[in-house]
């Protein structure tokens, strides 16, 4: 047992209003990983789904309502053939193997992204999840596939203008609320905190529209080393932070 991640943990509870509802996160460094220990890509990969295991459990316990993972961009498509068939057949037997854990744990698994793109075998596997699932009451799980940040806005754009074409939609209507509910993510709040770890300073793409106002916190820590002290600690972090929203804070800086 980790005695520091246990100490976080109580801190951290003791102020249960400050606990973020929403936490995202930008999975980054598999690949260094791997190349540090001149080993495959895909051993990187493989030990980052230990990492996921690992957050969502600790996520849990600190009674997190959305926890958002970026698990496969709209660009990721761009690596060589062989590492994207390996990180899809990956993705395939993770949910498979996990499925059991995560009815057991009230885990209710949910996608956003262009899953059209992926394979219909891939589709099913992960729809069959979705719908086993669906019925949990604890944390939602929801990965980002084939997801793209600028494809969301551009697909809820196309979208309202189609509602306006029908006469669904008024122009004058069209506000950020409005917008909202026509990406991805409409059945689900912005999230609270954003992590990024591999230490890179970038968005990547993820979550554009709904990061406005969201604290970030990244860490130098490669995704497949991340765990459940590491995730406490960006916790602690933001409990300590204060959102302002664009308003001026209780102690205005001089």
């Amino acid at each position: 047992m980790n005695l520091k991640a246990d100490k976080l943990k109580e801190e951290i509870l003791s102020r249960p209003e400050r606990i973020p509802a929403h936490v995202a996160i930008i999975m980054d460094g598999n690949g260094r990983w791997a190349s540090k220990r001149h080993k495959p890509r895909i051993c990187g990969h493989e030990e980052g789904v230990r990492a996921v295991r690992k957050v969502v459990r600790a996520a849990a316990e600190l009674g997190i309502k959305y926890l958002t993972l970026y698990t496969f961009s709209s660009e990721n498509w761009k690596r060589p053939q062989s590492e994207v068939a390996a990180l899809m057949s990956l993705l395939s037997r993770t949910t498979r193997k996990e499925l059991n854990e995560l009815i057991k744990k009230d885990v209710k698994l949910m996608m956003v992204g262009r899953l059209s793109g992926l394979s219909a075998s891939r589709r099913k596997v992960l729809t069959e999840a979705v719908r086993k699932t669906r019925n949990n009451k604890g944390l939602v799980l929801i990965l980002a596939l084939n997801y793209g940040g600028r494809t969301e806005i551009l697909d809820a754009v196309k979208a309202i203008a189609s509602s306006v074409r029908a006469g669904i939609v008024d122009i004058p209507d069209i506000n950020e609320e409005l917008f909202s509910n026509f990406l991805y993510t409409s059945a689900f709040p912005d999230p609270d905190l954003l992590i990024r770890t591999s230490g890179e300073m970038r968005i990547s793409n993820f979550l554009l529209w709904q990061t406005s106002y969201t604290e970030m916190y990244v860490v130098d820590t490669l995704w497949p080393d991340y765990n459940r002290e590491e995730l406490f600690t960006a916790i602690r972090s933001y409990q300590q932070r204060e959102r302002r929203f664009g308003k001026i804070g209780r102690k205005p800086v001089q």
